[in-house]
C-alpha cells in the first residue's frame, strides 16, 4: 500500500496534499500514478519542499513504481521488499538507504514482535517501507508539526525521528528482558526447587532477536560518535550522536544479558546435577538398607531343614530384631554423612 504521508513546503506540513490524500494499492487504482507523478513534480519545482511517501508491505510493482519515480536502486529495493533484511546503511552523495528493525514489547505474553522499517532520503523525498510492525506513522508528523527540525533540516529531519523513536524502543525492549532476567535470577538462586531452563533459553532466543536488530547498526552509531558521517548537518550531529549513544548502550546491555543468562542456565545446569546426584544419594542409602533385611529373608526363604533356629521359639524374634539393628545403624551412618 502507498500513501502520501506529507507534504512539506519550508518545514510546514502542507494539509491538502498530506494525509487526506486517498491514495491506495496501485493495482486497484489505475489513476493513483498520475497522481504520485504530480506530488513528484511538485514537489521538485517547489524549493524547499520535500514529499513523504510511507508504504506498508508494498508488492513488487508498487515498489517499482516509487523506484521509478525517484530513481531508486533496484538492489536497495530488494532489499526493502525482503522483510528479513539484516539492519544496514548505505549513504552515497545524493541519497540515504537505512534498513533497521521495529521492536515492541508485549506485556502481556512477555514476548517481542519484530517489525523492519526502510527509508530512502533524498533530495526532495523520504520514503519509508515498513513490514510487520503494526501502529500508525502518524507520529511522525505530530513531532514535525511542534518542531523546526522540519524546516531547519527537511528530510533528514523525519530520518531522524524515525530512528530515534525505533533506537529508544530498543532500549526500552532491553530493560524489559533485563527485568525478567531479574525475575528468572531469583527463581533459579532461591532455596525451592525449580526449574527454569525453559524460561532462560527463551529469553536467549529473545535477547538474540534484539541484537540482531541492534549489532548492525553499531558500526553506523561509531562512526557518527566520531563525526565520521559527512550527510548529517552539523547541527543534527548532536542529535545523532544521542542516537548512537543509545544503540551502544542497547548493545552493552544485550551483551550482560547474554553472559547473565549463560551464568544462570549454567547455574540452573549445575544445581540440577547437584539435586539429582543428592536424589541418586538418597535412593542408594535406602536401597542398601532394604538390601540387608532383604538378604537375611531371602536365606531363610530357601527352607534347609538343617538351621537350628528354623525349630527356636526365639528364632523368629531374634532375626526380627537383628533386620532392625543392622538397618537402624545403617540409617545412622548414612545421615551421619549426609546421604539422607
Amino acid at each position: 500500500m502507498i500513501e502520501v504521508k506529507g507534504y512539506f513546503r519550508n518545514g510546514q506540513l502542507v494539509p491538502e496534499v498530506g494525509i487526506e490524500l486517498p491514495i491506495g494499492h496501485i493495482p486497484g487504482d489505475p489513476g493513483l500514478i498520475p497522481q504520485l507523478h504530480e506530488i513528484v513534480k511538485r514537489s521538485h519545482d517547489d524549493e524547499g519542499s520535500f514529499v513523504w511517501f510511507a508504504m506498508f508491505e508494498p508488492s513488487r510493482t508498487e515498489l517499482a513504481v516509487v523506484g521509478e519515480l525517484f530513481e531508486l536502486s533496484n538492489l536497495q529495493l530488494d532489499d526493502a521488499a525482503n522483510p528479513k533484511q539484516r539492519a544496514k546503511i548505505e549513504v552515497d552523495q545524493q541519497h540515504i538507504f537505512l534498513v533497521f528493525k521495529l521492536l515492541e514489547y508485549i506485556e502481556e505474553t512477555s514476548d517481542i514482535e519484530t517489525g523492519q522499517m526502510s527509508i530512502f532520503v533524498g533530495p526532495g523525498y523520504v520514503v519509508t517501507v515498513r513490514h510487520g510492525a503494526s501502529g500508525s506513522m502518524n507520529w511522525v508528523l505530530d513531532h514535525l508539526r511542534t518542531t523546526e527540525e522540519a524546516e531547519e533540516h527537511g528530510p533528514i529531519a523525519l530520518l531522524h525521528a524515525v530512528l530515534d523513536q525505533a533506537v529508544d524502543d530498543y532500549l526500552t525492549v532491553a530493560d524489559e528482558v533485563s527485568a525478567d532476567i531479574e525475575h528468572i535470577e531469583e527463581s533459579v538462586f532461591s532455596p525451592h526447587r525449580s526449574d527454569d531452563s525453559m524460561k532462560i533459553y527463551k529469553l536467549k532466543r529473545e535477547n538474540l532477536e534484539i541484537r540482531r536488530a541492534v549489532q548492525p547498526l553499531v558500526p553506523a552509531a561509531l562512526r557518527l560518535v566520531r563525526n565520521e558521517t559527512q550527510r548529517v548537518p552539523e547541527s543534527l550531529r548532536p542529535y545523532f550522536r544521542d542516537i548512537a549513544d543509545h544503540v551502544l548502550r542497547a548493545a552493552d546491555t544485550l551483551d550482560t544479558n547474554d553472559s547473565l543468562l549463560m551464568t544462570m542456565l549454567m547455574a540452573q545446569t549445575a544445581r540440577q546435577d547437584l539435586q539429582q546426584n543428592s536424589d541418586m544419594r538418597r535412593i542408594s542409602a535406602w536401597v542398601a538398607m532394604a538390601a540387608v533385611p532383604t538378604m537375611i529373608a531371602g536365606i531363610y526363604g530357601m527352607n534347609f531343614d538343617d538351621m537350628p533356629e528354623l525349630h527356636e521359639p526365639w528364632g523368629y524374634p531374634v532375626v526380627l530384631g537383628f533386620m532392625a539393628t543392622c538397618c537402624a545403624l545403617m540409617y545412622r551412618a548414612f545421615k551421619k554423612s549426609g546421604w539422607l
